[in-house]
């Protein structure tokens, strides 16, 4: 749920107006261009919601909210910028009903809120020059539209947080309940932590490359049996390993046992637990495992899984909540895309 991020999005754009001027004085010629240069907005009409009128510099700001990375990469990436324009449209209509209804409500914003939010904007700004600046170009000078524009911000925050958050929370009643009617998503196969140091010889490999790899492998082998821990194996394999986990210390983590080859997977179901195996052949690499953990087929607790399951519920229940409040702003309102 966006939790004062209508704010944040006000402070992205002074980086988004700078960059924006930047970026129209250094654009690098390339062959093909990847991101579409940032929108420069100008004020256009792009929707009205019952009679109120939103801009393109509304539609902007919450662009550069859902993809941030555009002010980095100077515009946004072209197969995503109609999908991320469509859902900033639908973020603004949704967050202009809310503000509405707020308004309808009589809802108010705390002075003292206000006025920390206020201070709080300011202090982005290095100097008053800068600060001028930028209420010029995007408030037209006038820094009573810029406070309205806060404390609408906040009155949006605070209507959400009424209307969604506070009815999106679960209880551990709940996550147990979900838990309990879910059982088969909790439960995990046979799998092993492992970690591993394989030499792979070239590509359609001559039999002379294909002996050099076997003897490699065997010194390989014999280097890894004389580790004691699975740190002295680690640095070991990110010594001499030739696969991609080397840069891990060989370290694959928990793996179910239908996703290894079989001659792995009995080898490690053999060991025991800090075991270090014999030269293990995978069609024409050569492997070395060590066995962390080995896992039994079985069902997670539910107290293992509570911490992780109730935010996932919650944030579920957000876009349930969320998508009801907006069915219902918009039941009766006037919206027009422009």
């Amino acid at each position: 749920m966006k939790s004062n991020i209508l704010l944040c999005a006000l402070i992205t754009l002074v980086v988004c107006s700078v960059s924006a001027q930047v970026a129209s004085h250094g654009q690098t010629l390339v062959a093909k261009q990847t991101t579409a240069a940032p929108p420069q907005p100008t004020g256009k009409p792009v929707a009205r919601v019952n009679g109120t009128v939103l801009t393109d510099q509304d539609l902007l700001r919450e662009m550069y909210t859902i993809f941030p990375y555009a002010k980095q990469h100077n515009g946004f990436p072209k197969d995503m910028e109609p999908g991320i324009r469509e859902g900033a449209l639908k973020m603004i209509v949704f967050e202009e009903l809310a503000y509405q209804d707020a308004q309808r409500r009589n809802m108010q914003v705390p002075a003292d809120k206000l006025a920390k939010a206020e201070a709080q904007f300011r202090k982005q700004f290095k100097t008053n020059t800068e600060y001028q600046q930028f209420l010029k170009s995007e408030f037209g000078g006038s820094e009573k539209a810029l406070n309205a524009k806060i404390r609408r911000s906040l009155l949006i925050d605070q209507y959400l947080k009424l209307e969604v958050n506070n009815k999106s929370t679960v209880s551990v009643a709940e996550a147990k309940a979900y838990y309990d009617k879910n059982p088969q998503r909790f439960e995990y196969p046979e799998g092993f932590a492992f970690q591993s140091i394989s030499i792979i010889p070239p590509e359609n490999a001559t039999p002379a490359q294909l002996k050099d790899a076997k003897k490699r492998a065997d010194d390989a082998c014999k280097q890894a049996k004389a580790t004691k821990t699975a740190e002295e194996f680690g640095l070991l394999a990110e010594k001499i390993s030739e696969d991609d986990y080397r840069v891990m210390l060989g370290d694959h983590k928990w793996v179910d046992r239908s996703k290894l080859p079989p001659n792995v997977a009995n080898a490690l179901a053999s060991m025991k637990k800090d075991d270090v195996s014999s030269l293990l052949q995978v069609e024409q690499a050569y492997v070395v495992v060590r066995l962390n953990g080995h896992r039994a087929a079985g069902k997670a607790k539910f107290e293992d899984v509570k911490a992780s399951l109730i935010p996932e519920l919650e944030k579920r229940k957000t876009n349930e909540v969320r998508a009801a409040l907006d069915k219902k702003l918009a039941q009766n309102a006037k919206v027009e895309v422009l």
